[in-house]
């Protein structure tokens, strides 16, 4: 005798976010139908459109799974470094990781800033990369007063740069299709950023 387990709205809908970004890891977003989902989740698309009132929806509750997410991250690791460059790193490292474990959220994030259309998605991704950069540029700005950056550094600048690292990382792991090669080249790569912004040279950590 078969036993259905039946699960609360709010882990319903945690579960199609999750589908929708196991997705995004091998098809473009741009593809991706309601019945897609609703096969991958063997549910009717009439029981997925219980939880959400239009595909619209679906597509903001992932942004917010994942805007919430990354930015917990990235403070939990800037909160417990010993300094603002230790921050820098471990949100840069964070961010890295956060990558790794959902290889669908880049190919998302990008899907939703390549359209022109300001769907409620699109925005919370935007607001997302803003949030993101006011938090590089406060330890960029604690790492000046310290004396740890190199005179003059141009800090709106060095932070455009450091969401920049990670994004062009992302892009040569789509290009080649391995997200592995992210963690291989992430540390080499830090540390060619720190050199840009450091005030002392050759600087390594």
């Amino acid at each position: 005798m078969s036993v259905k387990h039946y699960l609360s709205s709010e882990k319903r809908r945690e579960r199609t976010v999750e589908t929708v970004i196991d997705i995004c890891a091998k098809e473009d977003p741009a593809t991706i139908t309601t019945g897609e989902i609703a096969k991958r989740m063997q549910v009717t698309q009439g029981a997925l459109f219980r939880h959400f009132p239009s595909k619209e929806a679906i597509w903001e509750s992932v942004a917010n799974w994942v805007a919430g997410r990354v930015i917990s991250r990235l403070d939990e690791a800037a909160n417990s470094a010993a300094g603002p460059l230790d921050a820098l790193e471990a949100m840069f490292n964070a961010h890295i990781a956060f990558i790794i474990q959902y290889p669908g959220v880049p190919r998302l994030m990008l899907g939703q800033l390549q359209h022109d259309r300001q769907t409620p998605a699109r925005r919370v991704i935007r607001s997302l990369l803003f949030a993101y950069r006011e938090r590089v540029e406060t330890r960029l700005v604690e790492a000046s007063q310290a004396g740890e950056l190199r005179p003059g550094l141009d800090i709106d600048v060095a932070a455009i740069q450091f969401v920049g690292t990670v994004q062009g990382l992302v892009m040569q792991s789509l290009m080649v299709g391995d997200m592995s090669q992210i963690a291989q080249k992430a540390p080499a790569v830090f540390e060619i950023y720190l050199n840009g912004i450091c005030a002392d040279a050759g600087v390594s950590r």
